[in-house]
């Protein structure tokens, strides 16, 4: 497939919808192997079993993960209701989405919400969104439950934004651009609603970090453990807080030779087993979602727009068959980013 149109999205996922909420349904019951972090205060503080800590979000290695596979499961749900086991997803979230494990989730949250900022709090307010926009009578139930948490979330979101002087650049969990990209679709909700404080602290801060930005050195990327570009991300994040002339202005100043940057080349990985290696095959979905939304926002008669397309295809369509039948440390996420791009 040499192009990644709405149509050809479509096809794949229906094609692959089955499979994406199988992996999701399996991985998000299972609890061991976990990567649970624990900071000891003295010899007797161990952690605790990681379904008494995070009686929701247990599953699927780590925390973070476990949140943006349960988005990808209910958009899945929410976008092709009848190629997914829909009575299967609906009874895992009933049995995770519960009120009790949600307060349990929230004082979980405040001694470990370091640990996920903003990856996580970016993936829980896509979740919390995707809820609360649905016509669907559980997923306003399961909106509600959530509640709780994506009010600390936000809280966190307007605790920290401000004191951030300097955005993170890495092409991990750490990476400021694409934390908040993935919150401000709750946050301008959130304004719709009459509360503009967060989709404000999030545009404030995108401004103050990326306005000046030029001459973005893409050429060194990919780092060895990426799952994200730093250049893709921050363009994708600036391409929602410019208007179109503005974006179109500073996207020529910040990567004004992308076809030549070496973004469109697809990543090697070497070794699926490896779960920094593994990040590899996440960076060439994540990579062709920012394509798609970068393009989309361009001037139409732009003659990056059909590169863009043929890189994301490039780097997408062979990812697609990894996310189940491969290693542990590539089935317990990827799927999640299939859906993003598919979606």
């Amino acid at each position: 497939m040499s192009t990644l149109g709405t149509a050809d999205r479509q096809a794949l996922l229906l094609a692959r919808a089955e499979d994406f909420a199988k992996i999701i349904l399996v991985n998000a019951r299972r609890e061991f192997p976990n990567h649970i972090r624990h900071v000891m205060s003295g010899p007797g503080d161990l952690p605790n079993r990681p379904k008494d800590v995070f009686p929701a979000f247990y599953g699927c290695f780590d925390w973070h993960s476990c949140v943006e596979m349960h988005w990808a499961v209910v958009r899945l749900l929410r976008t092709a209701p009848d190629h997914v086991p829909a009575a299967e997803i609906r009874a895992l979230l009933d049995e995770h989405l519960t009120a009790d494990n949600i307060l349990v989730e929230t004082r979980s949250f405040h001694e470990f919400s370091k640990h996920s900022r903003p990856y996580a709090w970016g993936w829980e307010h896509m979740l919390q969104h995707e809820l609360s926009t649905w016509d669907d009578p559980d997923a306003r139930r399961w909106a509600a439950n959530l509640t709780p948490l994506t009010e600390a979330i936000t809280g966190a979101f307007l605790d920290w934004l401000p004191k951030a002087t300097y955005p993170d650049r890495q092409g991990m969990h750490f990476n400021s651009a694409f934390g908040l990209s993935l919150a401000l679709p709750h946050a301008r909700a959130l304004a719709d609603r009459g509360e503009p404080a967060l989709a404000n602290a999030i545009s404030d801060a995108g401004h103050r970090w990326f306005d000046n930005d030029t001459d973005y050195p893409a050429r060194y990327e990919p780092g060895g453990a990426d799952f994200l570009s730093p250049a893709l991300c921050e363009a994708e994040l600036m391409s929602n807080l410019f208007g179109p002339t503005e974006f179109s202005q500073w996207f020529d100043r910040f990567l004004p030779d992308i076809t030549n940057s070496g973004l469109f080349t697809p990543a090697v990985v070497s070794d699926d087993a490896d779960g920094q290696i593994a990040h590899l095959h996440g960076l060439n979905l994540s990579r062709a979602w920012c394509l798609l939304r970068l393009a989309a926002v361009l001037p139409p008669n732009d003659v990056r727009i059909a590169e863009m397309h043929a890189a994301a295809a490039a780097q997408a369509v062979p990812e697609l068959d990894l996310t189940s039948g491969t290693d542990y440390m590539v089935e317990h996420w990827l799927a999640c980013y299939a859906v993003l791009l598919l979606t």
